[in-house]
């Protein structure tokens, strides 16, 4: 299945499993990933939150329009 995805839902796909694997790390072990590798950039740290957002609302809305999934179906 991810052969067939255009490269936007590929990296939005990782960004999301990221991230629920941090917010999962977080409800089990209060232990935020994502601040322990990126440390004291607390700037970094917000835009990676919001790209996993984004990430987040381009599966669930732009994969409709996409080319790659339509010819994949």
């Amino acid at each position: 299945m991810m052969n067939k995805m255009c490269t936007l839902h590929k990296v939005s796909w990782v960004l999301v499993i990221i991230g629920g694997l941090n917010w999962g790390l977080i409800g089990a072990f209060d232990y935020n990933l994502v601040n322990a590798l990126i440390g004291n950039w607390p700037s970094l740290e917000r835009i990676v939150y919001v790209l996993v957002g984004l990430a987040a609302v381009a599966l669930l809305f732009l994969c409709k329009s996409c080319k790659a999934c339509k010819a994949a179906k």
